[in-house]
Parts: C-alpha cells; sequence; structure tokens
C-alpha cells in the first residue's frame, strides 16, 4: 500500500545568556561537574524563581525572526514529571499561553540527499520558553547527573506537521539553525547540546484526511541523524502497516550504530503532565509599544542578506545562497566587499579557495586569512597588479603564512609585467619556437592563439599581462 508521510519537529534550542533562566548561576558549557549550580536550579524547598529578562527577549525575537504572532500575555506553568535530571520533580515550563504561536520557516535549495526541494512554508505551532534539565552520563556499572545544564534557558520551537519527507525535516532544521544564529539567539551546536531536536511521524492510506498514528523520535544528535532517523521509521511503519499490525502512540530511540529505532516508553499525554499555572510566577505583559521595540532590533536575517548580496555586489543567486550558507562566511564575505572594487571576483575566491581548505585545516582559515587581505587580493587581480595564476600563488603563501598580498608579492617579485616593451620580446620568442603552430595560426586556425598565449605566460612565470599578451601576439601574427 501507498503512504503519505506526514512529520513534525519539535525543536529544543538553549539561549546564548550570561546566566540561567530563574537564577544567577552561570549559563556556562563545559565547566566541572555541578559546580554552576545554585539551591534554585537544583531544587530545594522554599527558593523563589526569578524570570531572566534577557531570555524572554530573546524568544520574542526569534518569534518574529519566524514571523509568529507575540502573545501581549503569557505566563509560565509548572509541568510534573519524575526523572533523575529534573531535580524539582517538576518543570518550570509554558504550556496554554506561550511567548510565540502561529508562525512559519521558509524552505528551500537542496534536502540531505541533494534532491532539490520546491519553496515551501513550514508552519510554526508555538515557541515556548523552559529550563532545561540536568545531563544524565550512563557508564557501565552506574549513571552520573551533570545539574550543571538544569535551569539553563531553553525554547521549544514545535512545527506543524507540515513535513513529508526526511528532506524537508532535514531543510527546515538547516534553516531554524541559520535564523537563529543570525539573530544571535543560539549557537546551536548540536554537540554541546545547545540544539536538540524530537521527531514526530506517522503515516496514513495515501489521500486519507484523518492522520495516523504519531510515533515521537528521540535521541537524535545530528541533522544526519534526523534524516536517517525519519527514513529507517517511515520503512518500519510502513512494513508493519502492510501486515496489519495497528501501531500505538509511543516514543522511540534513535541508535545510530545500529541505524535503527528502539522502544523508549508508551507516550505520554499533556494530562499525564498535570500543568497548573506557576504560583512563583506572574504572568508577563507586554505592550503593543514593546513588542514593536523589539521588532526594531531585528538583525538581517539570511535570506534577505542574499538578496542584498545579489541587488548590491551583482552576485548569482546560488553565490549569494552560498555565502549566506553560515554566518561566519556572509560576514567575512560583506565585510571584505566593502574594501574592495571587485567583490563577485572576492566571493569566487571565498567560495572556490577558502572552503576548499577550510575542510581540511587544523585552524580557522578566517583567522588566517583576514577579510582585508583577501579583500586586497581581489583588488590586485582585478587592478592587473597580478595575474589570476599568480593569485593562487599569493593565495596560497597568504594560507601558509598569514601575511599580506602587497608583502608577498613584493618578497617574491611576483607583480605583473604590463610594460609592453618587456612582454614584446617574450611574444617574439614564443612565436620562433614554434613555427608549425604559426603556420596553422596563418592557415586560420584562430584557436592556436590560445597556445601561443600559454607560452608567453610560461616564459614570463605567469606575469605577463593577458590583455597585452594577446594584444602584441595578434600584432605579431598578423603582421
Amino acid at each position: 500500500m501507498e503512504y503519505d508521510v506526514v512529520i513534525g519537529l519539535e525543536v529544543h534550542v538553549q539561549l546564548r545568556t550570561k546566566s540561567k533562566m530563574f537564577c544567577s548561576c552561570a549559563n556556562q558549557y563545559g565547566a566541572e561537574p555541578n559546580t554552576t549550580i545554585c539551591p534554585v536550579c537544583t531544587g530545594y524547598p522554599g527558593v523563589m524563581p526569578v524570570p531572566n529578562y534577557e531570555a524572554i527577549r530573546k524568544t520574542i525575537m526569534a518569534g518574529m525572526m519566524c514571523e509568529c504572532e507575540i502573545s501581549e500575555l503569557s505566563k509560565f506553568d509548572r509541568k510534573s514529571y519524575f526523572y533523575p535530571d529534573m531535580p524539582k520533580n517538576y518543570q518550570i515550563s509554558q504550556y496554554d499561553l506561550p511567548f510565540c504561536k502561529l508562525g512559519k520557516i521558509r524552505i528551500s535549495g537542496k534536502g540531505f540527499s541533494g534532491e532539490a526541494l520546491p519553496d515551501k512554508d513550514i508552519g510554526i505551532t508555538r515557541i515556548h520558553l523552559e529550563e532545561d534539565v540536568a545531563k544524565s552520563t550512563h557508564y557501565a556499572s552506574f549513571s552520573g547527573i551533570d545539574y550543571n545544564r538544569a535551569g539553563v534557558p531553553l525554547m521549544e520551537i514545535v512545527s506543524e506537521p507540515d513535513m513529508t519527507s526526511a528532506d524537508e525535516a532535514y531543510a527546515y532544521l538547516t534553516s531554524l539553525k541559520l535564523i537563529m544564529q543570525y539573530g544571535a539567539i543560539s549557537d546551536c551546536d548540536m554537540e554541546k547540546g545547545q540544539m536538540r531536536c524530537d521527531v514526530n511521524i506517522s503515516l496514513k492510506p495515501k489521500g486519507r484526511k484523518e492522520f495516523g498514528t504519531k510515533i515521537e523520535l528521540k535521541n537524535l544528535n545530528s541533522f544526519r541523524s534526523v534524516h536517517r532517523g525519519i527514513n529507517h521509521e517511515i520503512s518500519r511503519q510502513a512494513e508493519l502497516l502492510d501486515q496489519g499490525v495497528a501501531l500505538q502512540q509511543e516514543t522511540r530511540g534513535w541508535n545510530d550504530d545500529r541505524g535503527a529505532t528502539y522502544l523508549m516508553r508508551i507516550k505520554e499525554s499533556a494530562h499525564d503532565y498535570r500543568y497548573f499555572p506557576e504560583p512563583d510566577l506572574t504572568p508577563i505583559c507586554f505592550s503593543k509599544e514593546e513588542i514593536e521595540m523589539l521588532r526594531k532590533e531585528l538583525p538581517e536575517l539570511p535570506a534577505q542578506m542574499a538578496e542584498r548580496f545579489v541587488r548590491d555586489y551583482e552576485l548569482t543567486a546560488y553565490d549569494a545562497q552560498v555565502l549566506t550558507s553560515e554566518k561566519e562566511i556572509s560576514t567575512y564575505f560583506d565585510a571584505g566587499a566593502k574594501e574592495t572594487k571587485s567583490p563577485k571576483l572576492l566571493a569566487n575566491w571565498i567560495i572556490n579557495e577558502m572552503l576548499r581548505l577550510r575542510d581540511d585545516s587544523e585552524f580557522s582559515i578566517f583567522e588566517q586569512i583576514p577579510f582585508k587581505n583577501l579583500a586586497r587580493l581581489a583588488s590586485m587581480i582585478s587592478d592587473n597588479i597580478i595575474s589570476g595564476k599568480i593569485g593562487k600563488i599569493v593565495f596560497e603563501e597568504m594560507y601558509a603564512t598569514g601575511k599580506d598580498p602587497e608583502t608577498i608579492v613584493k618578497e617574491k617579485v611576483l607583480a605583473q609585467v604590463t610594460d609592453e616593451s618587456a612582454i614584446v620580446e617574450f611574444v617574439k620568442k614564443a612565436i620562433a619556437d614554434n613555427p608549425s603552430q604559426v603556420t596553422e595560426y596563418k592557415a586560420g586556425k584562430s584557436a592556436v592563439l590560445q597556445y601561443f598565449v600559454g607560452q608567453v605566460m610560461k616564459l614570463s612565470r605567469g606575469k605577463a599581462n593577458p590583455q597585452s599578451v594577446i594584444k602584441l601576439l595578434k600584432e605579431q601574427l598578423d603582421a
């Protein structure tokens, strides 16, 4: 039987703040276990939480960047459950009055498998703010709990069930991550647990309106795992449905080594968590004027920046998309483009050379070659001080030494020869050394001219100005 796939994502994003959500403990990754804790975030009786306004502000801005409606009235709720990672046996979260609701994120480009995706809007149901739980680490004979993470500000971004494939889910996560990074909301480093994803997936007979039984996938610690987990679960559920097995709502884990899901528990419903308004925190109100003030602080987002790159720097849509695929790259290019007369040439160097070397580099290539140096290299090429071929030699030296391009050109005597009296001597020698090619040229084979250009460039060690070389060759050969 053929099935329609229905996918929704619940993405948890840790906020980039100095302190935790309801106490003054440092929001710091990598500290010694159980050192950034206090009576509030470890749940001592009688302590009182104090909301972190910066976390609330960033949550609202995240909602604005996802085109959400911002609630003028919100409140926090208690979500009760009993796990070792939750010291109070309840989590301060939000239930029926979240800060943000009814937004959307546009996906486009390519999925994880490289398949082109049409533009599509993925709905956002809600974005609510809560406190993170502690981190559990399981060893062979015991488990450890690190409460440093308990109380860290955590957004939960819940999508509508609008995705229909693993590639769409991958594209959605990619777009969401970029928005959070461009907005300085979070670093979204999945290795540090700053971005975590749960997948809700169900299958229904093709064309049927009613959704099938929803199954949640957890322990997906990379975009690749999300893609693999979804595809596995689609196959697993389809096989069971074909056998007439009735699926039940459940939570399943993902084993990346085996490439398979496994049963964790029967899925809870909202009433199992016994939500009720947090009695220690008053509701939070924002006026329309305060919301609009925050809206004025919104940064330029990737799609807006890509449009500007095409408009202001005359880049192709593809180049603009590559350059805005990471905030570090777009910031580097944007700063460099203001320093050179040839932004298009600068873009080519970043895309074709910088990104090629970055994957194999042991250090940050963006720090090794500052944007001003690469911009000056692009200007030197566009001003015919050096040729593109010499530019590659200079670039490799910049990468190896960190020196600026002018110093390298001066030290290695690489400046382009523009004096035609010097170039003509190379031209005459190339013609004299290749009489059979001269005969071919005079017989009408104009393509042979490029052969002579190559010979002259070889004789000049790449320093001769190419335009002057072509001009002088035609003069000598046509005489």
